[in-house]
């Protein structure tokens, strides 16, 4: 019997998978598909790179200790996070405040919108009037004013959820920024009293460990796809690709039964311990026979359609020259492109010479009729937003890729936090069970390898406790 069963090689059961398999675990990690990675796709196209899911992580401490450990330390790119963003707004781009005296100048603001946004973050802001939880919209206004909300936050929600600000939860979604305002005197406030609470990162000794600045970005050289490669190729023997779970159950005196479909036939495999990493939607059905109450609530979790589409240019036919990191569009503004990443700008050397990459993603939870367009149709969509925003008239895009996730981002909307404590409490009798995905508790790369070293900490405990050790 197996000490552990990872269901699903995206970057959470690879982390978890690698973290066992560092202790002498015996493990197994399961992959329906042909490859390891799962939502990280880097491709290459003579000299032009990209990616189609994920585009760069942060630089948590450990993702960059995962990496480095399996092999990666000379691999690493970070952009320059002096680089601003933008935010296209009444028909120009406007870079977005980063320090306080940006935020007194902004044209994003008017002067009663900026004002209303100090005195909510000084305090001054209506009480909640329900006990119910609060939408992203709702708890902005009423914390920052509307304007923040709609011009600010709604343009990032896009940007990392592909979400509705109007339907996702506040506390799940932003809880950070939720917790700082419940200390009651407003958002900076909080931001004072909250960094003597905070715990400092373990030091590490490891001189490998590249130092990092808060705001960085980072990939490697040769795209995200290196981190699962590589990690992939540690554990070897130990992962199995095109192997699709079909039924999993309890064993009748210790752990779980698993049984698959492989290209080998029918396979059943016993393990004290399951971690499902799949998203909430594939680990529904899979729950159904030994926990119908958090297959129930998983299966209540909404993951919108998303297209990414990448895009080159020729220089001379944008605008101007890109400086910055990208572009979000806020969706008053009439544009159906939720943002663009100006890639070859992010990290440079992604392109021949002579040309710009942009990155662009359509779709999301207000827009989930994309999915219903064909390539050239999602294409001329963005071209046609982009000549608004950054490209000249009558140029013509060179497109590397249309890749459409049909179902991409786990989107926590109101009653999110609730679904997961049902979730979660439908496992309280099944010991050794694990969920461990990006609709727990953040969908960042670095969200995903520290659940996944939580969970692989978690496995421990309970094999040591189970061998006697």
């Amino acid at each position: 019997m197996l000490d552990s069963l990872i269901i699903g090689a995206g970057i959470s059961g690879l982390s978890t998978a690698y973290r066992l398999q560092e202790k002498n675990q015996e493990i197994l990690v399961t992959e329906k598909r042909d490859r390891a990675g799962g939502n990280i796709i880097s491709q290459q196209q003579g000299e032009f790179l990209w990616e189609e899911g994920p585009n760069s992580f942060s630089p948590t401490p450990e993702l960059l200790k995962l990496a480095v450990d399996v092999g990666l330390k000379d691999e690493f790119v970070f952009a320059d996070r002096a680089l601003p963003r933008y935010i296209y707004w009444q028909g120009k781009l406007r870079q977005v405040p980063m320090t306080p005296p940006a935020a007194i100048t902004t044209p994003l603001l008017s002067p009663l919108g900026k004002l209303r946004a100090l005195s909510g973050a000084l305090g001054f802001a209506p009480p909640k009037v329900t006990n119910q939880p609060e939408t992203v919209a709702e708890f902005f206004s009423r914390n920052l004013g509307s304007e923040v909300a709609e011009r600010l936050v709604s343009p990032f929600v896009s940007g990392v959820y592909a979400g509705d600000v109007n339907q996702l939860e506040a506390a799940a979604a932003f809880g950070r920024v939720t917790k700082l305002a419940d200390t009651g005197g407003g958002l900076v406030a909080g931001a004072i009293l909250s960094r003597g609470k905070k715990k400092k990162p373990a030091a590490t000794d490891n001189k490998e460990i590249p130092e990092t600045k808060s705001g960085e970005l980072g990939t490697f050289k040769q795209g995200l796809q290196q981190l699962p490669s590589a990690i992939a190729s540690k554990l070897g023997d130990n992962l199995k690709l095109n192997w699709e779970l079909q039924s999993l159950s309890r064993h009748p005196e210790q752990g779980y039964i698993a049984e698959f479909s492989t290209p080998e036939g029918q396979q059943t495999i016993e393990a004290k311990t399951v971690v499902l990493t799949t998203p909430a939607h594939v680990a529904s059905p899979l729950l159904q026979d030994i926990s119908p109450e958090s297959s129930n609530a998983l299966a209540e979790i909404p993951y919108p359609p998303v297209a990414c589409v990448v895009l080159a240019y020729p220089i001379d036919a944008l605008r101007f020259p890109l400086n910055g990191f990208g572009n979000l569009n806020p969706r008053s503004q009439n544009l159906r492109t939720l943002g663009t990443i100006w890639s070859s700008i992010l990290f440079p050397g992604r392109t021949p010479q002579g040309w710009y990459l942009l990155t662009n993603f359509i779709g999301g939870a207000t827009d989930p009729e994309i999915a219903q367009l064909s390539e050239e149709e999602i294409i001329q969509q963005v071209h046609q937003d982009l000549e608004k925003v950054l490209v000249k008239p009558n140029t013509e895009p060179k497109p590397l890729a249309v890749r459409l996730w049909s179902k991409a981002i786990p989107q926590y909307n109101v009653g999110h936090l609730e679904r997961l404590k049902t979730a979660k409490d439908g496992l309280k009798d099944l010991p050794g069970l694990f969920l461990c995905s990006n609709y727990l508790d953040g969908v960042a790369l670095g969200d995903c390898v520290r659940r996944g070293e939580e969970t692989s900490q978690a496995i421990l405990e309970i094999t040591k406790a189970t061998s006697g050790a």
